[in-house]
């Protein structure tokens, strides 16, 4: 099952960029919708259920930038990213796809360069997990989901398209202007 919660803005104490067409957020949208990180822990611990299974797309790095605890928070998590990666014979290995790729693939839904919004990449994720779960256990299903994965083409990433928006490097291996180290 799925549920709505609040929706919660968190606004950090200071902000090179608002990254608007990856995030959607402005100044004024958070001047006037945004919270503190303090209560913004306050009101997502208060909602999350104890018994909760949290769905997404690498959820286990969102768990971590809002330091919740597996067991303690939440019950535990499902990634996405595991559910809808495919084996793929052209590289002899896995492929890991997007959530928008997987949306568009499967649900129909392109993105089409439009801005993350939270709540419909949370409603994504969830029509994109009881898909998955319904055709796991239907052989011909499943490669079927598969192969629209890999016969479609994948979109270019924000980061793909700006290596730097504003001053921030996007992070992407093969274009970082920062210099930062990257972690596998």
């Amino acid at each position: 099952h799925s549920h709505k919660h609040t929706r919660t803005h968190h606004v950090p104490e200071q902000v090179v960029s608002y990254l608007e067409p990856l995030t959607g957020l402005s100044k004024s949208s958070l001047d006037k919708q945004g919270i503190g990180l303090e209560e913004a822990m306050l009101k997502v611990r208060e909602k999350l259920p104890k018994n909760a299974v949290l769905v997404g797309q690498n959820i286990g790095k969102d768990v971590e930038w809002l330091q919740l605890k597996e067991g303690e928070d939440f019950a535990g998590m499902i990634d996405l990213a595991v559910l809808i990666r495919v084996w793929n014979p052209k590289y002899g290995s896995l492929t890991y796809f997007g959530l928008d790729h997987a949306a568009s693939c499967w649900l129909g839904k392109a993105n089409d360069g439009a801005a993350h919004n939270a709540e419909t990449d949370a409603i994504k994720s969830m029509q994109i997990f009881n898909l998955y779960c319904r055709a796991q256990n239907d052989a011909a299903e499943l490669q079927r989901l598969h192969e629209a994965l890999l016969s479609r083409p994948v979109a270019p990433s924000f980061a793909k398209l700006n290596p730097e928006y504003e001053g921030c490097c996007m992070g992407n291996k093969k274009s970082c202007t920062c210099g930062a180290p990257f972690f596998s």
